[in-house]
């Protein structure tokens, strides 16, 4: 994009003699005339010096005519071909008729080379203070040695005569004929680079960089100082410039009619013409190009780069203008950023309103603003993303009726692309800001409770609240930010970055989300909405309503998600701490579904089980029992006392509750199991936390026996537990499972024995009608709960032999009986007393029993209980195993006896054997520790009988454990 970059000042004009050579030193021209002389010109504001006086550089050529200031006259001998002058060295160097070297400011002659005589180009590194000199077919180099004098240092032929050199490094690049050529400054090797154009001679420019500039007819082709092709594309010139001068960031180019100035950034475009005929040189100074004609000389002066950055932003061209920003001085470094940013940012709205999105997307992003407070850059961008966005759709669809709705669309969703990247980049710096604000507050508003009361701190939070309100801009642009991203992300189609989003910390507007997901029915991303903002009892009521819906099977318009109920247990489970309130109010609307899921909720989430329990029985009383269930089946000591107990009351209501519907249709029995009462049954028998006195009162006389008689057992009333059984459920197998139970829980305990509940259930066989009476007075009069041990049967006042063997056996209970021995007492009491009251008794009963226990049962007072009348053949499966076992017992006992009786004769005769052992002393026998006779002192020895120490030497020895594992002493 053209703009004025250079200011064409004329500087002096009427120069008498034709100008062949310029230099500046500071704000100083020095001009090379073709009559040999040296004229000195300098600006007009300048305090005027003798003919005789110093130059006192300035830094840089003024914009203002120059005058002449000083002449000298015969200078050189010969027309001066090229000059140069070294600011950092104070040195001017000159080629005539050869190269000599004056000392600024004075001019005075320093050095001047005879062997360059002839010579017509020249190159100066002022870096290293190396010369290199074209002249002829040779190439000569030398050093400045001290200031004073140059030192040749190499020589060396090339092909033809060189036209154009300079230095690139430790190498030179030559421009020879009709080539280019590099050469080594040290070996002298040449390396071909590329031909010259055709037109032109060649031409050599070194760069600021290192690298070099090479003409080739209107072209410029940049190289590396090995001369290799850079990639950086090349200047295409309107003509073969006749030379050229680098001043950053342009090259300048000198035409046969006008003076061309182009960028050097790719694709380097034409920046700025001047119109300056016959100009035959161009010099590059410290702030300007300087252009030569035959009498006069114009100064390119650079416009301010805030100018040209004004210039070139206003015509459109950003990349220029953002790369002349980058050369503003760092001193400026505030105002170059407002500019960058500035420009960024209409750069970035140019490319919107003109479709390329991603672009200005990336615009906006380097527009850096130092500043949060201006918040309009945010809004701003995002309000491209969907003002502009519908307005620019609307004008493209009436302004270009070939294109279709599609295509807008697709420019559309192209500009929310490009929209979410930009969010996304800039997200994380907002964000951050944001989170250090809020933290700054927590932390003060912490250290501001901590020094105020209570009163004070009252009085203050209102105000500290309305400060945070005031002051969180950054929170508000992270607000504003995460906003429009959510809303991006949805509208391109990407659900999974909008949940990404919600579920990380975020700053949504909740009422603006709120609204934009209803409308879309993006139900999963509302429902993080909800969770991120902590709006629970939202989420979860909008959860469980998404969770009825899809369970209703109903058709629904769009595609949603499966919502299960298993959602709302998981959406819990961060709560249980928190708001365990809240986490019973909604996990009842899945804990008739996910029964499990929900229990482990509650034991996971540590809340109360008294509270849920008490939850459950005001608002969920079906559910009670089923909770109670889980929970202990879950974990055995999940409930306490209270909760088991609660278990067994309900199980027992609703089994009451059964049993009166069913007695009123008079379709009640016994032996009629519903789900429920198999719960109770298994309860009552398992759980140990419940009441049974409270319970046993609860069940009516005539019915649920078998709950009767474990609660009874649960008390230690066997006997009539047991009666219950036999007499009134008829069931044998149960009375029996019950005394193996009571039997094998006394094995757990050994300090209490149950022994004698066979003896029990055989009694109640063989006198069914006692008991039955017994049963009916204590069911009217239940006795408490105490040790079967204790209990008496002193009711009844029967008279019999019988009646005193039974009673003797209850009294004995508390003493353990060996089921192994047998009682040589009498066995035939008398059988007739056994039918006291008119029953018959139950033998065949009593004989199974028998049979099948008998290893439980002490055999003779077993057979004391027995009628008379009862045949030995009966009593074979009962005497025969228990006959073999004590007489096993026996044998056994024997052979043990003898084994103990030999191994203690044993032990007797190894006695005698140590206690034979005797030990002389004499005058010769020595302590084994001290090495000291032993002679009248208390000793010690070993076992082996050998090893004699004086007992004090072994005490000692024993407590400093000097000797270790030693058998016990002998004395």
């Amino acid at each position: 994009m053209v703009h004025s970059a250079y200011d064409s000042v004329e500087l002096l004009k009427g120069c008498p003699a034709r100008i062949e050579a310029v230099a500046s030193y500071g704000s100083k021209l020095l001009l090379g005339c073709s009559d040999g002389s040296l004229r000195i010109y300098a600006p007009s504001s300048a305090p005027a010096v003798g003919d005789d006086g110093p130059l006192s550089p300035d830094p840089e050529i003024r914009r203002e005519p120059y005058i002449l200031e000083r002449t000298v006259t015969g200078f050189w001998k010969r027309t001066p071909v090229a000059m140069e002058a070294s600011r950092s060295r104070d040195l001017l160097l000159s080629l005539s008729e050869w190269i000599a070297l004056h000392r600024l400011p004075n001019l005075e002659t320093v050095v001047a080379i005879g062997k360059t005589k002839g010579a017509n180009v020249f190159s100066w590194d002022d870096r290293r203070g190396f010369l290199c000199v074209g002249r002829q077919k040779r190439v000569g180099i030398y050093r400045l040695d001290g200031g004073r004098e140059f030192v040749e240092v190499k020589e060396f032929g090339v092909p033809d005569v060189v036209k154009s050199m300079a230095w690139c490094g430790e190498n030179i690049c030559l421009g020879i004929k009709r080539e280019y050529m590099i050469m080594n400054s040290t070996t002298g090797a040449l390396s071909e680079v590329f031909p010259s154009g055709r037109i032109a001679p060649p031409l050599v420019v070194p760069l600021p960089s290192g690298e070099l500039l090479l003409g080739k007819d209107n072209i410029g082709v940049f190289v590396d100082q090995n001369g290799k092709l850079l990639q950086d594309g090349r200047i295409c010139w309107s003509e073969a410039p006749a030379s050229v001068a680098i001043h950053k960031p342009y090259a300048v180019g000198r035409q046969p009619r006008h003076v061309e100035i182009r960028s050097l950034r790719a694709p380097y475009p034409l920046v700025q013409t001047v119109v300056l005929r016959d100009v035959h040189l161009l010099l590059q100074s410290n702030n300007c190009v300087i252009a030569a004609l035959s009498n006069s000389v114009y100064g390119l002066l650079p416009v301010p780069l805030g100018a040209q950055i004004v210039q070139l932003t206003a015509s459109g061209d950003f990349e220029e203008a953002l790369a002349l920003c980058k050369l503003l001085p760092p001193e400026d470094s505030t105002l170059r950023s407002a500019k960058e940013s500035s420009i960024h940012m209409r750069y970035g709205h140019y490319l919107f309103d003109n479709g390329s999105y991603e672009e200005s997307m990336e615009q906006f992003l380097a527009s850096q603003l130092p500043d949060l407070n201006d918040e309009s850059h945010l809004s701003r961008v995002s309000s491209d993303a969907s003002d502009e966005i519908e307005s620019s759709s609307l004008s493209q669809l009436q302004e270009s009726d070939d294109k279709s709705m599609l295509e807008i669309k697709k420019l559309s969703h192209n500009a929310l692309m490009a929209l979410v990247k930009y969010l996304q980049k800039r997200r994380y710096g907002i964000i951050e800001r944001a989170t250090a604000e809020v933290t700054e507050e927590v932390v003060s508003d912490a250290v501001q409770d901590s020094i105020t009361s209570e009163p004070y701190r009252l009085k203050s939070s209102t105000k500290k609240r309305g400060h945070t309100h005031i002051s969180s801009v950054a929170r508000e642009m992270a607000t504003m930010l995460d906003t429009a991203l959510l809303q991006a992300l949805l509208l391109t189609g990407q659900s999974a970055g909008a949940l990404e989003l919600l579920k990380g910390p975020n700053y949504c507007d909740l009422k603006i989300g709120e609204e934009f997901l209803k409308e879309r029915n993006q139900y999963t991303a509302l429902l993080e909405l909800y969770k991120s903002n902590e709006k629970h009892r939202e989420a979860l009521g909008l959860l469980n309503q998404l969770v009825e819906e899809s369970n209703s099977g109903l058709p629904n318009s769009e595609p949603t998600p499966k919502f299960r109920p298993d959602m709302i247990v998981d959406y819990l489970k961060p709560l249980c701490r928190s708001d365990p309130m809240l986490v019973l109010e909604f996990s009842m609307l899945v804990l008739e579904s996910c029964p499990t899921e929900t229990i482990e909720l509650f034991l996971s989430g540590n809340i109360p089980a008294d509270l849920i329990n008490s939850y459950l029985k005001q608002h969920a009383p079906n559910m009670q029992s089923t909770y109670l269930e889980l929970m202990l089946s879950m974990s055995e000591n999940g409930i306490n006392t209270d909760l088991q107990n609660e278990l067994v009351q309900i199980y027992l209501s609703e089994v009451l509750d059964w049993y009166k519907d069913l007695k009123e249709q008079e379709n009640w029995d016994e032996k009629t199991y519903s789900s429920t009462r198999r719960k109770l049954l298994t309860a009552l028998e398992s759980i140990s936390g419940h009441n049974a006195e409270a319970l046993l009162k609860r069940l009516p006389l005539d019915g649920l026996y078998e709950e009767r008689a474990t609660l009874l057992g649960k008390m230690n009333q066997h006997q009539l537990a047991l009666s219950l059984y036999v007499h009134k459920l008829h069931l044998p197998a149960l009375a029996l499972a019950y005394c193996d139970r009571v039997y094998e829980s006394g094995l757990r305990q050994p300090s209490r024995s149950y022994a004698n509940i066979y003896l029990t259930l055989l009694q109640i066989y063989l006198n069914p009608q006692r008991t039955v009476r017994e049963f009916e007075q204590r069911t009217t009069n239940p006795v408490p709960s105490q040790n079967i041990g204790t209990q008496r049967i002193g009711s009844a006042k029967v008279k019999s032999r019988m009646a005193k063997k039974i009673a003797e056996i209850e009294v004995a209970d508390d003493t353990r009986i060996s089921p192994s021995s047998t009682d040589s007492g009498r066995s035939d009491g008398d059988g007739d007393e056994m039918t006291e009251g008119g029953g018959p008794i139950m033998l065949n009963d009593a004989l199974d029993l028998l049979s099948q226990r008998w290893d439980r049962i002490n055999g003779a007072q077993a057979l004391r209980l027995l009628p008379r009348e009862t045949k030995l053949q009966s009593l074979l499966p009962f005497l025969e195993p228990l006959l073999k076992k004590s007489s096993e017992g026996r044998r056994n006992y024997s052979v043990v006896k003898s084994l103990r009786y030999s191994e203690n004769l044993q032990v007797k005769q190894e006695l005698y054997k140590y206690r034979q052992t005797s030990v002389k002393i004499d005058g010769d026998s020595t302590c084994s520790l001290c090495r000291k006779r032993i002679g009248s002192s208390v000793f010690a020895v070993y076992p082996n009988g050998k090893t004699l120490v004086h007992f004090v030497c072994f005490r000692d020895s024993q407590n400093m454990k000097a000797v270790r594992g030693a058998p016990r002493k002998q004395l």
